[in-house]
């Protein structure tokens, strides 16, 4: 049985779309956190191809990016309208 890491390397190189387990690896989460995930409408948008549920990685490359944090001195600027923390004036 091949691994599936190399699948998922191999679906990149590929068929843009991957499987949860791929999918799952690609994005650094466990397969079953990525259930969950799907199953609240949390997650990266996915498509069932029959009975298969697949993720496309441009989707998952997108919802990825929107789930960037900011740190907490970057909300605390933005909240004091401060943009440059070493202000010296």
């Amino acid at each position: 049985m091949e691994d599936e890491n190399e699948r998922a390397a191999r679906a990149k190189k590929g068929s843009p779309f991957l499987n949860t387990a791929q999918a799952a690896f690609y994005i650094g989460l466990s397969q079953r956190t990525l259930e969950k995930m799907r199953i609240k409408g949390a997650g990266p948008k996915f498509r069932k191809h029959g009975r298969f549920v697949r993720y496309h990685i441009d989707e998952l490359d997108e919802w990825s990016k929107g789930q960037s944090q900011a740190s907490r001195s970057d909300k605390e600027r933005a909240e004091t309208g401060n943009a440059d923390s070493g202000d010296r004036s």
